[in-house]
């Protein structure tokens, strides 16, 4: 815990001063650091990949405000910001404006009426700094979605109202560029700075704010995008996320006639690769820490708009993660240690964790992640268990931080993990394999992970080779008498058939139609039931579990996935 300490005094301190905070941004005389000149339009409406679904916009038009899962129905005469929040993420989200998309997508004069309803609400409630519908990544979320989607408000409004709306812009804009860097570190401070840029680009009040947008974004880009393009917290959904306001960004300056600077292109040019690097062959992302699928839709159309089109590695060194590909089969497997500070809040222990799928169809997958629509299901589907690798005595190769002080300060954050993690790539008689190995479990358990995966050339058989060394001869406290107990966990996907074969080891019926054989030794072969969070629903599926148990010698566990071939 010593390590957290000065973060953490500067976290209780952010919070002792927030009452001073908040007062003096909401004085008059902190006010007129917001006056200046008054946009009277849009330059430029950014193209916005997030998905949009008309039955959202019809449920808002029936006054039911739903976000992550919660709904809240709101009585005719009756404004919903009068409302109370039933969580902290619901209030976010309608602050944020995160029904302005779908009305935007609906159009049409109901859709318009209710739009300019709450927007006009939100003004006459909201003019003043408070937290945290003021707050930095609250803000940036908001002034984003009425730079994409005010046209549908904007286009023939009323004067009175147009004017009260771009007076509220101008003193956002101006407020998120005094306070953008106060944003929680990782990627809402990243979305910030690219919001404060595009407020410069979309308003033309103020070119300095434009520099300054795009210097403060060029800073984060250069701190949190890894060299092989990846983001710093290992998500392959943060990345896209962080590549989507790029894109806006880049976008809007190519609007007004404007070159990106480099650090914004080079940053732009690595992370397309690496987006497709994570993309299973249904379009969608895999599932390593705190990530879901994403809208396979979106992230088709946000590479559709890179014109390098740069083709994924396959080592992704900085990133911790390497690629096999064959044909129509696709493996993709965690060799990362547990990422820094901030940026692993909601990283994941899955240390040697891999997924696999045959074209379309995912075979092998970790469980993903609750996210903040199915939050009481986060903390077990961070641990290990919950991921395609190999598990000691019940124990995850990484820990959340304890529920206390320091996680009300600081959040959930992943703790530990791999000190040493080594992979490397080797071409064998039987194919491309990954050798990695990870020493998660070597302080408490004296024992070593290493696991092989081996890959044919034509994709028609994934082998895989799992070993505990011993590499420490002295008792480990806590150590059960009996030898330690592993487990090696292959989750399945919930769209795929398990059953038993009668001469032993199992056969997967994909929905394409393709069959899979299952075999392995070095433990007892058991079927079991599993959760696939991978989207919005929780979903039931099964895994295939190797146990056994191991004591002062070298355990060793092989496996096999077969393509049946007719």
């Amino acid at each position: 815990m010593l390590p957290l300490l000065p973060e953490l005094m500067r976290s209780g301190l952010r919070l002792a001063l927030a009452p001073l905070r908040v007062a003096w941004r909401r004085s008059w005389i902190y006010r007129r650091f917001l006056k200046g000149l008054l946009a009277d339009h849009i330059v430029f409406h950014p193209w916005d990949a997030l998905p949009r679904r008309l039955e959202e916009a019809d449920a808002l038009l029936r006054g039911r405000f739903r976000f992550h899962g919660v709904t809240v129905e709101v009585p005719a005469g009756v404004s919903v910001f009068d409302m109370p929040a039933p969580s902290p993420a619901w209030l976010e989200a309608l602050h944020g404006f995160d029904w302005l998309p779908s009305l935007s997508t609906a159009g049409g004069d109901n859709a318009r009426t209710l739009a300019t309803n709450l927007i006009n609400q939100w003004v006459k409630r909201h003019q003043r700094y408070s937290e945290p519908v003021w707050s930095p990544p609250v803000m940036a979320r908001r002034l984003a979605h009425i730079f994409s989607h005010g046209r549908l408000v904007i286009a023939n409004s009323e004067l009175m109202w147009r004017s009260k709306l771009f007076v509220s812009l101008r003193e956002q804009s101006r407020m998120l560029e005094r306070i953008s860097e106060e944003a929680p570190d990782g990627l809402p401070r990243l979305e910030a700075a690219a919001v404060l840029a595009l407020s410069g680009i979309c308003l033309d009040d103020s070119p300095r704010r434009r520099e300054n947008g795009l210097k403060r974004l060029g800073e984060e880009l250069e701190r949190q995008i890894l060299p092989d393009g990846g983001h710093l917290s290992r998500a392959p959904e943060a990345l896209l996320s962080a590549y989507r306001h790029v894109i806006m960004v880049m976008e809007s300056l190519s609007a007004i006639n404007e070159e990106p600077p480099h650090g914004l292109r080079n940053a732009h040019d690595r992370m397309a690769p690496m987006l497709r690097f994570f993309r299973h062959g249904d379009g969608a992302l895999a599932l390593f820490n705190g990530g879901g699928e994403s809208d396979p839709r979106m992230i088709a159309g946000l590479l559709a708009r890179d014109d390098i089109r740069g083709q994924p590695f396959h080592h992704a060194r900085y990133s911790g993660y390497q690629r096999l590909s064959a044909a129509r089969t696709l493996v993709l497997m965690d060799c990362g240690k547990t990422p820094p500070g901030s940026f692993a809040l909601d990283a994941h222990a899955g240390a040697c964790a891999f997924e696999m799928s045959s074209g379309s169809d995912r075979i092998v997958v970790n469980c993903g992640t609750g996210g903040l629509t199915h939050q009481a299901w986060n903390t077990a589907l961070r641990a290990s268990a919950a991921h395609s690798t190999l598990i000691l005595s019940d124990t995850s190769s990484a820990h959340i931080l304890p529920a206390g002080l320091a996680r009300d300060l600081l959040g959930p954050r992943l703790m530990g993990g791999p000190v040493e993690f080594l992979s490397r790539r080797v071409e064998t008689a039987q194919g491309w394999a990954v050798d990695a190995m990870h020493d998660a479990y070597v302080a408490q358990f004296g024992l070593r992970h290493e696991r092989q995966i081996t890959m044919s050339p034509q994709g028609l058989m994934l082998t895989g080779r799992d070993r505990l060394v011993p590499v420490d001869a002295r008792s480990a406290a806590g150590r059960p008498p009996g030898g330690r107990f592993y487990a090696v966990r292959f989750h399945i996907h919930p769209d795929v058939r398990v059953s038993r074969l009668e001469g032993g080891g199992i056969l997967l019926k994909l929905p394409g139609g393709e069959g899979w054989r299952f075999r392995a030794g070095g433990g007892e072969l058991a079927v079991e039931e599993s959760v696939y969070l991978g989207g919005p629903v929780v979903r039931r599926s099964e895994q295939l579990v190797i146990s056994g148990a191991t004591k002062d010698t070298p355990a060793e566990i092989a496996w096999v996935f077969e393509q049946i071939v007719a």
